[in-house]
Protein backbone atom coordinates (compact mmCIF):
# COMPACT_ATOMS: atom_id res chain seq x y z
CA UNK A 1 0.00 0.00 0.00
CA UNK A 2 2.78 2.18 1.07
CA UNK A 3 4.18 2.06 -2.70
CA UNK A 4 1.08 2.85 -4.03
CA UNK A 5 0.81 6.16 -1.97
CA UNK A 6 4.10 6.96 -2.52
CA UNK A 7 3.24 6.93 -6.21
CA UNK A 8 0.78 9.01 -6.03
CA UNK A 9 2.41 11.41 -3.80
CA UNK A 10 5.47 11.55 -6.57
CA UNK A 11 3.24 11.89 -9.46
CA UNK A 12 1.83 15.08 -7.23
CA UNK A 13 5.27 16.19 -6.10
CA UNK A 14 6.50 15.91 -9.72
CA UNK A 15 4.26 18.10 -11.06
CA UNK A 16 5.76 21.32 -8.93
CA UNK A 17 9.32 20.76 -9.08
CA UNK A 18 10.23 18.61 -12.20
CA UNK A 19 7.03 20.51 -14.01
CA UNK A 20 8.24 23.67 -13.04
CA UNK A 21 11.98 22.95 -13.82
CA UNK A 22 10.82 21.65 -17.37
CA UNK A 23 8.72 24.47 -18.11
CA UNK A 24 11.86 26.88 -16.92
CA UNK A 25 13.59 25.47 -19.43
CA UNK A 26 11.22 26.12 -22.44
CA UNK A 27 10.14 29.40 -21.19
CA UNK A 28 6.52 30.11 -22.13
CA UNK A 29 5.88 34.01 -22.90
CA UNK A 30 3.57 36.45 -23.58
CA UNK A 31 3.86 36.39 -27.13
CA UNK A 32 0.45 35.73 -29.29
CA UNK A 33 -0.94 32.44 -29.47
CA UNK A 34 -2.24 30.69 -32.64
CA UNK A 35 -5.30 31.28 -31.12
CA UNK A 36 -5.18 34.80 -30.91
CA UNK A 37 -3.21 35.42 -34.20
CA UNK A 38 -4.79 32.43 -36.58
CA UNK A 39 -8.80 32.84 -35.20
CA UNK A 40 -11.22 30.96 -37.71
CA UNK A 41 -13.69 30.08 -35.28
CA UNK A 42 -13.12 26.50 -36.60
CA UNK A 43 -9.68 24.86 -34.64
CA UNK A 44 -8.00 28.19 -34.18
CA UNK A 45 -10.10 30.16 -31.03
CA UNK A 46 -9.91 31.18 -27.59
CA UNK A 47 -11.31 28.64 -25.23
CA UNK A 48 -11.55 29.25 -21.37
CA UNK A 49 -8.12 27.72 -19.77
CA UNK A 50 -10.19 25.12 -17.23
CA UNK A 51 -12.37 23.69 -20.53
CA UNK A 52 -8.94 23.37 -22.75
CA UNK A 53 -7.66 21.34 -19.78
CA UNK A 54 -10.45 19.26 -19.26
CA UNK A 55 -10.46 18.51 -23.65
CA UNK A 56 -6.42 17.76 -23.14
CA UNK A 57 -7.43 15.65 -20.61
CA UNK A 58 -10.07 13.31 -22.39
CA UNK A 59 -7.81 13.89 -25.55
CA UNK A 60 -5.34 11.64 -24.01
CA UNK A 61 -7.08 9.76 -21.69
CA UNK A 62 -8.20 6.79 -24.28
CA UNK A 63 -8.24 3.26 -22.82
CA UNK A 64 -5.09 2.85 -22.18
CA UNK A 65 -5.09 4.19 -18.34
CA UNK A 66 -7.83 1.89 -17.79
CA UNK A 67 -7.66 -1.14 -20.10
CA UNK A 68 -4.01 -0.49 -20.20
CA UNK A 69 -2.92 -1.00 -16.92
CA UNK A 70 -5.29 -3.81 -16.05
CA UNK A 71 -3.13 -5.75 -18.62
CA UNK A 72 0.25 -4.28 -17.17
CA UNK A 73 -0.23 -4.36 -13.47
CA UNK A 74 0.37 -8.13 -14.14
CA UNK A 75 3.76 -7.37 -14.56
CA UNK A 76 4.05 -6.75 -10.44
CA UNK A 77 3.85 -3.74 -8.26
CA UNK A 78 6.74 -2.53 -10.03
CA UNK A 79 4.22 -0.77 -11.88
CA UNK A 80 3.76 1.61 -9.09
CA UNK A 81 7.00 3.62 -9.26
CA UNK A 82 7.45 3.02 -12.74
CA UNK A 83 3.77 4.91 -14.11
CA UNK A 84 4.99 8.05 -12.01
CA UNK A 85 8.62 8.07 -12.86
CA UNK A 86 8.25 7.64 -16.09
CA UNK A 87 4.96 10.07 -16.42
CA UNK A 88 6.67 12.55 -15.02
CA UNK A 89 10.02 12.56 -16.81
CA UNK A 90 8.59 11.13 -19.95
CA UNK A 91 4.76 11.21 -20.87
CA UNK A 92 4.55 14.66 -19.18
CA UNK A 93 7.42 16.60 -21.04
CA UNK A 94 6.42 14.84 -23.89
CA UNK A 95 2.80 16.45 -24.06
CA UNK A 96 4.33 19.65 -22.97
CA UNK A 97 7.04 20.28 -25.22
CA UNK A 98 5.57 18.87 -28.46
CA UNK A 99 2.62 21.79 -27.53
CA UNK A 100 5.04 24.30 -26.97
CA UNK A 101 6.32 23.65 -30.39
CA UNK A 102 2.95 23.70 -31.92
CA UNK A 103 2.03 26.80 -30.23
CA UNK A 104 5.32 28.66 -31.58
CA UNK A 105 4.60 27.09 -35.34
CA UNK A 106 1.44 28.48 -35.46
CA UNK A 107 -0.08 25.92 -34.18
CA UNK A 108 1.80 23.09 -36.64
CA UNK A 109 0.77 19.53 -36.46
CA UNK A 110 3.54 16.38 -35.89
CA UNK A 111 4.30 16.07 -39.40
CA UNK A 112 4.37 19.68 -39.93
CA UNK A 113 7.02 20.08 -37.13
CA UNK A 114 9.03 17.42 -38.77
CA UNK A 115 9.25 18.98 -41.69
CA UNK A 116 10.57 22.24 -40.38
CA UNK A 117 12.57 19.96 -38.00
CA UNK A 118 14.01 17.41 -40.46
CA UNK A 119 13.51 18.30 -43.64
CA UNK A 120 11.03 17.00 -46.58
CA UNK A 121 12.05 14.09 -47.08
CA UNK A 122 11.66 13.14 -43.51
CA UNK A 123 8.41 14.67 -43.52
CA UNK A 124 6.94 12.60 -46.27
CA UNK A 125 7.78 9.33 -44.53
CA UNK A 126 6.60 10.55 -41.37
CA UNK A 127 3.38 12.11 -42.62
CA UNK A 128 2.47 8.58 -43.93
CA UNK A 129 3.31 6.72 -41.45
CA UNK A 130 1.36 9.14 -38.78
CA UNK A 131 -2.31 9.07 -40.97
CA UNK A 132 -1.81 5.50 -41.27
CA UNK A 133 -1.19 5.40 -37.43
CA UNK A 134 -4.37 7.78 -36.77
CA UNK A 135 -6.84 5.17 -38.81
CA UNK A 136 -5.68 2.34 -37.15
CA UNK A 137 -6.38 4.19 -33.73
CA UNK A 138 -9.94 5.88 -34.80
CA UNK A 139 -10.72 2.29 -35.50
CA UNK A 140 -9.59 0.90 -32.61
CA UNK A 141 -11.16 3.55 -30.45
CA UNK A 142 -14.90 2.79 -32.49
CA UNK A 143 -14.10 -0.91 -31.76
CA UNK A 144 -13.29 -1.25 -28.46
CA UNK A 145 -16.37 1.00 -26.74
CA UNK A 146 -18.17 -0.77 -29.36
CA UNK A 147 -17.76 -4.08 -27.52
CA UNK A 148 -17.77 -3.16 -24.59
CA UNK A 149 -21.64 -2.18 -25.40
CA UNK A 150 -21.76 -5.13 -27.24
CA UNK A 151 -21.19 -7.65 -24.80
CA UNK A 152 -23.79 -6.65 -22.28
CA UNK A 153 -21.36 -5.97 -19.38
CA UNK A 154 -24.12 -3.22 -18.53
CA UNK A 155 -27.84 -4.53 -20.16
CA UNK A 156 -29.87 -1.69 -20.40
CA UNK A 157 -27.13 -0.07 -23.12
CA UNK A 158 -26.56 -2.70 -24.76
CA UNK A 159 -27.44 -2.98 -28.83
CA UNK A 160 -26.37 -4.74 -31.91
CA UNK A 161 -23.03 -4.64 -32.81
CA UNK A 162 -23.03 -2.76 -35.70
CA UNK A 163 -25.66 -0.41 -34.77
CA UNK A 164 -23.37 0.74 -31.69
CA UNK A 165 -20.62 1.02 -34.13
CA UNK A 166 -21.86 3.02 -36.79
CA UNK A 167 -23.55 5.18 -34.25
CA UNK A 168 -20.00 5.80 -32.58
CA UNK A 169 -18.55 6.64 -35.69
CA UNK A 170 -21.34 9.06 -37.09
CA UNK A 171 -20.50 10.87 -33.56
CA UNK A 172 -16.68 11.14 -34.74
CA UNK A 173 -17.58 12.24 -38.17
CA UNK A 174 -20.13 14.83 -36.72
CA UNK A 175 -17.55 16.29 -33.90
CA UNK A 176 -14.96 16.23 -36.71
CA UNK A 177 -16.68 18.43 -38.60
CA UNK A 178 -18.45 21.28 -36.21
CA UNK A 179 -15.75 24.03 -34.78
CA UNK A 180 -14.41 22.24 -31.48
CA UNK A 181 -16.30 24.45 -29.09
CA UNK A 182 -19.66 23.32 -30.43
CA UNK A 183 -19.49 19.50 -29.90
CA UNK A 184 -16.26 19.18 -27.87
CA UNK A 185 -16.40 22.10 -25.91
CA UNK A 186 -19.69 21.30 -24.85
CA UNK A 187 -19.56 18.07 -23.97
CA UNK A 188 -16.36 17.40 -22.91
CA UNK A 189 -16.69 18.53 -19.39
CA UNK A 190 -19.65 16.72 -18.74
CA UNK A 191 -17.43 13.40 -19.60
CA UNK A 192 -14.53 15.09 -17.85
CA UNK A 193 -16.59 14.81 -14.31
CA UNK A 194 -17.88 11.54 -14.86
CA UNK A 195 -14.88 10.43 -15.63
CA UNK A 196 -12.92 11.70 -12.26
CA UNK A 197 -16.12 11.01 -10.00
CA UNK A 198 -16.15 7.44 -11.22
CA UNK A 199 -12.20 7.22 -10.59
CA UNK A 200 -12.35 8.98 -7.27
CA UNK A 201 -14.99 6.20 -5.60
CA UNK A 202 -13.05 3.61 -6.95
CA UNK A 203 -9.98 5.02 -5.41
CA UNK A 204 -11.93 5.78 -1.99
CA UNK A 205 -13.49 1.93 -1.91
CA UNK A 206 -9.63 0.67 -2.72
CA UNK A 207 -8.75 2.64 0.08
CA UNK A 208 -11.24 1.25 2.50
CA UNK A 209 -10.50 -2.64 1.64
CA UNK A 210 -6.98 -2.20 1.53
CA UNK A 211 -6.94 -0.51 5.08
CA UNK A 212 -8.54 -3.79 6.30
CA UNK A 213 -6.23 -6.12 4.24
CA UNK A 214 -2.77 -4.31 3.51
CA UNK A 215 -2.08 -7.45 1.16
CA UNK A 216 -4.36 -6.09 -1.29
CA UNK A 217 -2.01 -3.89 -3.03
CA UNK A 218 0.89 -6.51 -2.77
CA UNK A 219 1.86 -9.64 -4.85
CA UNK A 220 -0.14 -12.84 -3.46
CA UNK A 221 0.80 -15.76 -3.85
CA UNK A 222 -2.10 -16.48 -7.10
CA UNK A 223 -1.00 -13.14 -8.21
CA UNK A 224 2.88 -14.51 -8.42
CA UNK A 225 1.73 -17.59 -9.87
CA UNK A 226 0.46 -15.70 -13.00
CA UNK A 227 1.81 -12.62 -13.17
CA UNK A 228 4.35 -11.42 -16.51
CA UNK A 229 7.63 -12.38 -16.97
CA UNK A 230 9.96 -12.92 -18.80
CA UNK A 231 10.05 -16.80 -18.04
CA UNK A 232 6.64 -16.80 -20.27
CA UNK A 233 8.10 -14.46 -22.80
CA UNK A 234 6.80 -10.84 -21.23
CA UNK A 235 9.89 -9.37 -19.89
CA UNK A 236 9.40 -5.88 -18.50
CA UNK A 237 11.39 -4.48 -21.05
CA UNK A 238 10.14 -3.99 -23.34
CA UNK A 239 6.83 -5.17 -22.82
CA UNK A 240 6.04 -2.90 -20.06
CA UNK A 241 5.84 0.42 -21.99
CA UNK A 242 3.91 -0.89 -25.08
CA UNK A 243 1.18 -2.22 -22.47
CA UNK A 244 0.87 1.04 -20.42
CA UNK A 245 1.53 3.92 -22.89
CA UNK A 246 -0.88 5.89 -21.81
CA UNK A 247 -0.28 6.41 -18.25
CA UNK A 248 3.75 6.55 -18.67
CA UNK A 249 4.32 7.79 -22.28
CA UNK A 250 2.40 7.91 -25.28
CA UNK A 251 3.17 8.73 -28.71
CA UNK A 252 -0.56 9.87 -29.84
CA UNK A 253 -1.07 12.62 -27.19
CA UNK A 254 1.21 14.55 -29.81
CA UNK A 255 -1.33 14.34 -32.14
CA UNK A 256 -3.61 15.82 -29.91
CA UNK A 257 -1.84 18.25 -28.33
CA UNK A 258 -1.53 20.43 -31.17
CA UNK A 259 -5.57 20.53 -30.92
CA UNK A 260 -5.36 21.91 -27.93
CA UNK A 261 -2.79 24.01 -28.49
CA UNK A 262 -4.75 26.17 -30.94
CA UNK A 263 -7.20 27.61 -27.87
CA UNK A 264 -5.27 28.82 -25.26
CA UNK A 265 -5.03 32.87 -24.79
CA UNK A 266 -1.14 32.55 -23.75
CA UNK A 267 0.88 29.99 -23.36
CA UNK A 268 1.60 30.68 -19.27
CA UNK A 269 -1.61 28.30 -19.44
CA UNK A 270 0.59 25.55 -21.13
CA UNK A 271 2.29 23.94 -18.49
CA UNK A 272 -1.30 22.97 -16.10
CA UNK A 273 -2.72 22.04 -19.44
CA UNK A 274 -0.26 19.30 -20.77
CA UNK A 275 1.65 18.73 -18.13
CA UNK A 276 -0.69 18.87 -15.77
CA UNK A 277 -3.42 16.79 -17.83
CA UNK A 278 -0.48 14.24 -18.40
CA UNK A 279 0.01 14.05 -14.71
CA UNK A 280 -3.77 13.35 -14.05
CA UNK A 281 -3.86 10.74 -16.75
CA UNK A 282 -1.08 8.82 -14.59
CA UNK A 283 -3.55 9.43 -11.72
CA UNK A 284 -6.44 8.10 -12.95
CA UNK A 285 -3.87 5.21 -14.36
CA UNK A 286 -2.53 4.22 -10.59
CA UNK A 287 -6.50 4.21 -9.18
CA UNK A 288 -7.13 1.42 -12.21
CA UNK A 289 -4.01 -0.49 -11.37
CA UNK A 290 -4.12 -0.46 -7.46
CA UNK A 291 -8.20 -1.80 -8.54
CA UNK A 292 -6.85 -4.36 -11.21
CA UNK A 293 -3.77 -5.40 -8.45
CA UNK A 294 -6.36 -6.00 -5.92
CA UNK A 295 -9.15 -7.83 -7.64
CA UNK A 296 -6.35 -10.02 -9.32
CA UNK A 297 -4.93 -10.83 -6.05
CA UNK A 298 -8.72 -11.83 -4.78
CA UNK A 299 -9.76 -13.57 -7.95
CA UNK A 300 -6.39 -14.92 -9.51
CA UNK A 301 -8.17 -16.55 -12.31
CA UNK A 302 -9.05 -13.52 -13.50
CA UNK A 303 -5.59 -13.07 -14.81
CA UNK A 304 -6.53 -14.70 -17.40
CA UNK A 305 -9.24 -13.32 -18.83
CA UNK A 306 -10.16 -10.78 -20.97
CA UNK A 307 -9.31 -6.82 -19.40
CA UNK A 308 -12.94 -5.99 -20.50
CA UNK A 309 -14.03 -8.33 -18.91
CA UNK A 310 -11.99 -7.50 -15.93
CA UNK A 311 -12.72 -4.13 -16.40
CA UNK A 312 -16.62 -4.79 -15.03
CA UNK A 313 -15.31 -6.84 -12.43
CA UNK A 314 -13.42 -4.28 -11.10
CA UNK A 315 -16.30 -1.69 -11.05
CA UNK A 316 -18.82 -4.81 -9.78
CA UNK A 317 -16.74 -5.23 -6.95
CA UNK A 318 -15.85 -1.96 -5.87
CA UNK A 319 -18.90 0.14 -6.38
CA UNK A 320 -21.68 -2.27 -6.85
CA UNK A 321 -24.91 -2.32 -9.12
CA UNK A 322 -25.81 0.79 -8.72
CA UNK A 323 -22.68 2.74 -9.24
CA UNK A 324 -20.53 0.72 -11.55
CA UNK A 325 -22.52 1.11 -14.94
CA UNK A 326 -21.70 4.87 -14.52
CA UNK A 327 -18.19 4.12 -14.06
CA UNK A 328 -18.16 1.73 -17.31
CA UNK A 329 -20.10 4.18 -19.13
CA UNK A 330 -16.76 7.07 -18.23
CA UNK A 331 -14.80 4.06 -19.87
CA UNK A 332 -16.07 3.88 -23.30
CA UNK A 333 -16.58 7.96 -22.53
CA UNK A 334 -12.51 7.34 -22.77
CA UNK A 335 -12.13 5.78 -25.96
CA UNK A 336 -14.93 8.16 -27.78
CA UNK A 337 -13.34 11.18 -26.79
CA UNK A 338 -10.28 9.97 -27.80
CA UNK A 339 -11.48 8.87 -31.32
CA UNK A 340 -13.00 11.75 -31.91
CA UNK A 341 -10.23 13.75 -31.64
CA UNK A 342 -7.97 11.70 -33.52
CA UNK A 343 -10.11 12.03 -36.64
CA UNK A 344 -10.30 15.56 -35.86
CA UNK A 345 -6.49 15.75 -36.14
CA UNK A 346 -6.44 13.62 -39.35
CA UNK A 347 -8.20 15.97 -40.83
CA UNK A 348 -5.98 18.73 -39.72
CA UNK A 349 -2.83 17.11 -40.30
CA UNK A 350 -4.04 16.77 -44.36
CA UNK A 351 -5.27 19.74 -44.65
CA UNK A 352 -2.28 21.40 -43.40
CA UNK A 353 -0.62 18.76 -45.98
CA UNK A 354 -2.50 19.85 -48.85
CA UNK A 355 -3.06 23.34 -47.93
CA UNK A 356 -6.73 23.73 -47.53
CA UNK A 357 -8.39 26.09 -45.50
CA UNK A 358 -10.75 24.34 -42.80
CA UNK A 359 -12.92 27.57 -42.22
CA UNK A 360 -15.81 26.44 -45.01
CA UNK A 361 -17.76 23.28 -44.01
CA UNK A 362 -17.51 21.99 -47.64
CA UNK A 363 -13.72 21.87 -47.47
CA UNK A 364 -13.83 20.20 -44.45
CA UNK A 365 -16.79 17.41 -45.45
CA UNK A 366 -14.87 17.19 -48.80
CA UNK A 367 -11.40 16.49 -47.24
CA UNK A 368 -13.07 14.12 -44.67
CA UNK A 369 -15.22 11.86 -47.03
CA UNK A 370 -11.77 9.54 -47.97
CA UNK A 371 -11.27 8.95 -44.55
CA UNK A 372 -14.58 8.07 -43.48
CA UNK A 373 -14.66 5.16 -46.74
CA UNK A 374 -11.25 4.26 -45.36
CA UNK A 375 -12.13 4.04 -42.03
CA UNK A 376 -15.40 1.86 -42.71
CA UNK A 377 -13.55 -0.86 -44.39
CA UNK A 378 -11.23 -0.89 -41.77
CA UNK A 379 -13.55 -1.73 -39.50
CA UNK A 380 -15.10 -3.90 -41.33
CA UNK A 381 -12.00 -6.01 -41.67
CA UNK A 382 -11.00 -5.23 -38.17
CA UNK A 383 -14.14 -7.36 -37.43
CA UNK A 384 -13.87 -10.07 -39.44
CA UNK A 385 -12.59 -12.39 -36.81
CA UNK A 386 -10.79 -11.80 -33.88
CA UNK A 387 -7.61 -12.80 -35.26
CA UNK A 388 -7.83 -9.54 -37.77
CA UNK A 389 -8.62 -7.00 -34.07
CA UNK A 390 -5.38 -8.61 -32.65
CA UNK A 391 -2.96 -7.51 -35.78
CA UNK A 392 -4.89 -4.38 -35.63
CA UNK A 393 -3.90 -3.59 -31.89
CA UNK A 394 -0.73 -4.93 -32.25
CA UNK A 395 0.51 -2.47 -34.95
CA UNK A 396 -1.25 0.36 -33.38
CA UNK A 397 0.61 -0.74 -29.73
CA UNK A 398 4.11 -0.14 -31.38
CA UNK A 399 3.63 2.19 -33.73
CA UNK A 400 1.90 4.73 -31.15
CA UNK A 401 5.27 4.53 -29.26
CA UNK A 402 7.20 5.16 -32.86
CA UNK A 403 5.61 8.52 -32.46
CA UNK A 404 6.69 9.32 -28.96
CA UNK A 405 10.39 8.32 -29.92
CA UNK A 406 10.19 10.78 -32.89
CA UNK A 407 8.25 13.40 -30.89
CA UNK A 408 11.09 13.57 -28.24
CA UNK A 409 13.71 13.58 -31.06
CA UNK A 410 12.68 16.51 -32.71
CA UNK A 411 11.57 17.98 -29.51
CA UNK A 412 15.66 17.72 -28.99
CA UNK A 413 16.52 19.66 -32.03
CA UNK A 414 14.65 21.98 -31.12
CA UNK A 415 15.50 22.78 -27.57
CA UNK A 416 19.28 22.18 -28.97
CA UNK A 417 19.08 25.00 -31.57
CA UNK A 418 17.90 27.26 -28.71
CA UNK A 419 20.74 26.69 -26.78
CA UNK A 420 18.22 25.13 -23.90
CA UNK A 421 18.78 22.12 -21.61
CA UNK A 422 17.59 19.41 -24.09
CA UNK A 423 18.05 16.29 -21.27
CA UNK A 424 15.15 16.73 -20.64
CA UNK A 425 13.69 14.96 -23.76
CA UNK A 426 16.92 13.57 -24.67
CA UNK A 427 16.98 10.78 -22.00
CA UNK A 428 12.97 9.79 -22.22
CA UNK A 429 13.65 10.27 -26.74
CA UNK A 430 16.54 7.64 -26.41
CA UNK A 431 14.67 5.09 -23.66
CA UNK A 432 11.61 5.13 -25.92
CA UNK A 433 13.39 4.62 -29.08
CA UNK A 434 15.61 1.41 -27.36
CA UNK A 435 12.08 0.31 -26.45
CA UNK A 436 10.40 0.31 -29.04
CA UNK A 437 13.39 -0.82 -31.26
CA UNK A 438 13.89 -3.88 -28.86
CA UNK A 439 10.08 -4.84 -28.69
CA UNK A 440 9.90 -4.58 -32.73
CA UNK A 441 13.07 -6.67 -33.23
CA UNK A 442 11.83 -9.19 -30.23
CA UNK A 443 8.24 -10.34 -30.60
CA UNK A 444 6.82 -12.76 -32.29
CA UNK A 445 3.34 -14.57 -32.71
CA UNK A 446 5.29 -17.60 -32.02
CA UNK A 447 6.42 -16.54 -28.72
CA UNK A 448 2.61 -15.90 -27.76
CA UNK A 449 2.24 -12.36 -27.56
CA UNK A 450 0.78 -12.03 -30.98
CA UNK A 451 2.94 -9.10 -32.43
CA UNK A 452 4.50 -9.77 -35.71
CA UNK A 453 8.08 -8.50 -35.57
CA UNK A 454 11.72 -9.98 -36.30
CA UNK A 455 11.87 -12.63 -33.37
CA UNK A 456 15.32 -12.34 -32.35
CA UNK A 457 16.71 -13.37 -29.36
CA UNK A 458 15.82 -10.53 -26.08
CA UNK A 459 19.59 -9.69 -25.78
CA UNK A 460 20.32 -9.37 -29.30
CA UNK A 461 16.88 -6.77 -29.49
CA UNK A 462 18.57 -5.12 -26.70
CA UNK A 463 21.96 -4.60 -28.28
CA UNK A 464 20.23 -3.39 -31.72
CA UNK A 465 17.64 -1.23 -29.79
CA UNK A 466 20.41 0.41 -27.38
CA UNK A 467 22.69 1.28 -30.86
CA UNK A 468 19.87 2.36 -32.34
CA UNK A 469 18.73 4.99 -29.81
CA UNK A 470 22.31 6.25 -29.68
CA UNK A 471 22.61 6.80 -33.28
CA UNK A 472 19.23 8.54 -32.95
CA UNK A 473 20.11 10.82 -30.39
CA UNK A 474 23.27 11.86 -32.08
CA UNK A 475 21.89 12.91 -35.12
CA UNK A 476 19.08 14.91 -33.37
CA UNK A 477 21.93 16.76 -31.51
CA UNK A 478 23.96 16.92 -34.47
CA UNK A 479 20.67 18.57 -36.18
CA UNK A 480 20.49 20.64 -33.58
CA UNK A 481 23.78 22.48 -33.18
CA UNK A 482 23.23 23.00 -37.23
CA UNK A 483 19.92 24.48 -36.36
CA UNK A 484 21.43 26.82 -33.87
CA UNK A 485 24.06 28.43 -36.53
CA UNK A 486 21.04 29.82 -38.17
CA UNK A 487 21.19 32.25 -35.11
CA UNK A 488 17.40 32.51 -35.42
CA UNK A 489 15.61 31.62 -32.41
CA UNK A 490 11.94 31.81 -33.76
CA UNK A 491 13.43 29.37 -36.43
CA UNK A 492 10.24 26.65 -35.81
CA UNK A 493 7.57 28.94 -36.82
CA UNK A 494 9.02 29.99 -40.04
CA UNK A 495 8.03 28.20 -43.82
CA UNK A 496 10.84 26.88 -45.27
Amino acid sequence: MLLFLGGLALLAIGYFTYGKLVEKIVSPDDRPTPAVRCTDGVDFLVLPPWKAMLIQLLNIAGIGPVIGVILGIKYGIAAFWIIPVGNILGGAVHDFVAAMMSMRANGANLPELVRRTCGRFSYGIFSVFMCFMLLLLVAVFINVPTQLIDRGIFPQFAADFWIAMGAIFLYYIVATFFPIDQIIGKFYPLFGAILLLGSLAIFVKLMIDAGHDGNLLLESAGFKANMYSSANNQPILPMLFVTIACGILSGFHATQSPIVARTLQTERDARRCFYGMMVAEGVIAMIWAGAALALYNIFPALMKENPNLVLAKITNHFLGDKIDDITIISVVILAVTSGDTAMRSLRLTLAEMFHIPQKKFLNRVLLCLPLIILTALLLYWSNLSAKSFNILWNYFAWGNQVLAAATLMIATIWLVSLGKNAVITLVPGMFITFIVTTYILWVSPGRGNGAYGFGLDLNTAYICGAAVAVAAAVAAVISGLKKRKLNDPDWISKEK
